[in-house]
């Protein structure tokens, strides 16, 4: 029996041998391997034929029983069996080979016997694998870790090709289990660094072999041969085989995926690929590659056209791996250091502005990259992080990323991916908790659906609004692109469907051959022609006038009494005539002879008032029925208004009627004009000291500001320290301030007009 608390590579045990003697053997040793077979695993058959399902599940059943038993050995006999069973690598090395992906699950007909053997072995090869990856499973049962590295790393237990297929086949779900299972085994074995070294550069080879079969060649690839005069033509993405193709893009989609899932894993190995200039090469392949095989993808003829379906979502889903790769290795070589406040941030800050600059040419890149990853979000934290960032440097960027759009000719996407929902991201958790399941429904750490699966979940909808919000001729240009590969669709159907989608061509491909149109338009007619466009009403027979009607109306009227009209003075009429014709003025003569007689009394008819007087006016200079009640009141003397009748200026008796002497009166006087002067308040004063009223606003408004809780703004300094002293926060701050405000004032913008015709190109520079 194995000691306790001793490591497994220094157990000694003690077993009978063949002759029936007892001898003393390590406890890693090849004669204590238990003799057993292993079977390499093949896939799911693909026609689904009986026979060969039934010689799959057969074949299936004797790997998952043999891993099984494998698992419930003790921690030395499982061991000696990883270490000196051959066959049992070669078991777990193909099944690492020929699984299927994520993709490759949706085109397989899986039977629920074929789905369910295969989930157990997937379920067993992946445990399998996290024993080995662990070289200690209790207090006694472990490994030395220094000897644990040195059996996986000389045994081929793992490797980079193996660490890679791990994390795209069981990642999903499992991630954090297999981060630390690869971090477990990096750290043990400092060897796989190197290794990974020695790897980066046969993936980057991959980009080019993918370039030099379309005939392509992309910027700071290796150099390759020059092609000679008689040698043939390399074919096109266009002009090669069906099969050729279909082989490319599967082993596009098959790298790009690998590639994401790894470095999502195990995001230490992002300095490695950086290290190799990863950064700079992506882009330019895919500003090369993408638009030549989307485009041999949507213009070539197949005969299958679910493999034209198969192909555009694997088309779709390598783009987004691709952009999402650039962004992990932004972020965890450039941006992370930055917010976790490292040392040189202002290296790591260039180093990414840097970057951002050299993916302006490539602008189909640029767009894919803003749409998901929007740049500038990662510039406003640069701002945030480091106040002394360039404005003109980031200005530059954003005016480059919008031009790009512009020149591909898409819009911004408005509302946010409706698999982004946190319901969905909870249902695709759920369904990938056992590391294995349909594409369609899992999803790793609440992610979104991938490529072309996040545009076929679900239809989504556009701008359908009233006015069309592309012009003429880019809508024919989106009919023409459809048309080329759907030619049996009808253009009033297509023009439905764009306008449902919100004019997105991409979009309305994918939903009519995943068959997944909106309900509205499930209901239409394929075939259904274009509409004819209506003519516009005359506007002449649509106008509304006063003068509709008249007599010289010639829109509604086909004869017009012309003796009525003329131009200029008329034949026969001289100007003398015309002003001597006063008929006008005796025109308007009765008129103002109303207005010549004025009475101001009336005649009234004698006994019409009921009196006996025979005076034809009857004037009553009294009436009993009037009310004298105020006649003799002061109404309205005694309002406390300004301008009331007893606040006026004192009645004063004038001089002549004064009794005293002379003396007296200026004496009477002096008092007066003493009494007004010690009493300022009472004066009447015409304007108000200007130094007392700005005391009393400036007390209203303290006592306001106080009210409030009103902090008054710090003084700005942006003279600072003298020159070599270097400057405080502050004081970039207020200089950063003032040199953004300033054109408010009398530099009325001159720098950014100047920055913008720099840009482009009116200014050398």
């Amino acid at each position: 029996m194995a000691c306790a608390r001793v490591p497994l590579d220094e157990q000694q045990v003690t077993e009978s041998g063949s002759s029936g003697k007892e001898r003393t053997l390590p406890a890693l040793h090849p004669d204590r391997k238990e003799e057993r077979c292993f079977v390499p695993y093949k896939p799911p058959p693909e026609d689904g034929s009986p026979a060969e399902v039934e010689e799959f599940l057969e074949h299936a059943r004797f790997i998952a029983e043999d891993l099984e038993w494998l698992l419930a050995l003790p921690h030395d006999k499982f061991w000696c069996q990883v270490v000196f069973d051959e066959s049992l690598l070669r078991c777990l090395d193909s099944y690492l080979q020929l699984a299927p992906r994520g993709l490759d699950l949706g085109t397989l007909p899986l039977s629920p016997a074929v789905a369910d053997v295969q989930r157990t072995i997937h379920k067993a090869v992946f445990l399998t694998f996290l024993r080995m990856a662990t070289h200690k499973e209790s207090k006694e049962h472990f490994i030395t870790p220094a000897v644990f590295g040195e059996i996986i790393y000389n045994n081929f237990v793992f490797d980079i090709p193996k660490i890679l297929d791990l994390c795209v086949l069981f990642g999903k779900g499992n991630s954090q289990l297999l981060h630390k299972m690869i971090e477990n085994i990096f750290t043990q074995q400092p060897a796989y660094y190197s290794d990974l070294e020695e790897t980066v550069p046969t993936v980057l080879q991959v980009f080019d072999t993918i370039l030099k079969k379309c005939g392509l060649q992309c910027e700071g690839a290796t150099a390759m041969e020059p092609m000679k005069l008689n040698a043939q033509k390399q074919p096109t993405a266009m002009s090669m085989k069906l099969e050729e193709l279909a082989d490319l893009v599967l082993y596009l989609c098959d790298s790009t995926s690998t590639i994401h899932a790894f470095l999502d894993i195990f995001p230490a190995a992002c300095s490695s690929f950086h290290s190799h200039g990863f950064l700079s090469r992506l882009p330019s392949f895919y500003e090369a590659a993408v638009p030549d095989l989307e485009k041999a993808i949507r213009k070539r003829s197949f005969d299958d056209k679910s493999l034209q379906e198969d192909l555009w979502k694997r088309m779709s889903h390598s783009c987004r791996k691709m952009v999402e790769t650039t962004h992990l290795l932004l972020h965890h070589t450039c941006l992370q250091p930055i917010l976790e406040g490292r040392e040189n941030m202002q290296t790591f800050a260039e180093e990414l502005l840097q970057y951002f600059t050299s993916f302006l040419p490539e602008k189909r890149f640029l767009v894919d990259y803003d749409d998901e990853f929007p740049i500038s979000d990662d510039i406003s934290l640069l701002q945030q992080a480091l106040p002394v960032i360039d404005e003109t440097r980031t200005l530059y960027l954003l005016q480059g990323v919008e031009s790009a759009w512009d020149a591909t000719g898409r819009r911004r996407p408005q509302t946010e991916d409706a698999s982004s929902s946190p319901a969905n991201q909870g249902a695709a958790a759920a369904a990938c908790s056992d590391g294995f399941g349909s594409p369609e429904v899992k999803e790793s750490r609440g992610e979104r659906l991938e490529g072309a699966e996040a545009k076929m979940a679900a239809p989504q909808k556009g701008d359908n609004g009233v006015v069309c919000p592309v012009s003429g001729p880019e809508l024919e240009s989106l009919l023409s692109c459809i048309r080329d590969l759907l030619p049996d669709l009808g253009e009033g159907f297509l023009l439905a469907c764009l306008q449902e989608y919100g004019y997105n061509s991409e979009l309305v491909i994918n939903n009519i051959l995943e068959d997944r149109l909106a309900p509205s338009l499930e209901k239409l007619d394929r075939t259904m022609p274009r509409p004819v466009k209506e003519d516009l009403p005359d506007v002449l027979n649509s106008r509304s006038s006063v003068f509709d009607d008249d007599e010289f109306d010639v829109f509604r009227r086909n004869q017009v009494d012309m003796s009525r009209v003329w131009k200029g003075r008329r034949k026969g009429e001289s100007a003398r005539e015309m002003l001597d014709d006063k008929q006008h003025i005796a025109e308007q003569r009765a008129r103002y002879l109303m207005y010549e007689t004025v009475v101001d009394e009336v005649a009234v008819e004698p006994g019409a008032s009921g009196g006996a007087g025979t005076d034809p006016y009857d004037l009553d200079d009294y009436d009993d029925e009037y009310d004298d009640t105020y006649d003799m009141n002061q109404v309205g003397a005694n309002d406390l208004d300004g301008d009331s009748l007893l606040s006026r200026r004192p009645f004063t008796v004038p001089q002549v009627l004064r009794k005293g002497t002379k003396a007296e009166e200026e004496e009477q006087e002096d008092n007066e004009d003493e009494d007004v002067s010690q009493n300022p308040v009472n004066r009447d004063q015409f304007v108000q000291d200007p130094a007392l009223l700005r005391e009393r606003a400036e007390a209203k408004r303290a006592a306001m500001q106080q009210k409030k809780g009103f902090r008054p703004e710090r003084p700005s300094n942006v003279a600072g320290r003298p020159k070599g002293q270097g400057q405080t926060t502050e004081t970039l701050l207020d200089r950063r301030k003032k040199e953004t405000n300033k054109s408010r004032v009398s530099n009325h913008n001159r720098r950014s007009m100047a920055d913008r015709k720099r840009n482009k190109g009116m200014i050398p520079s």
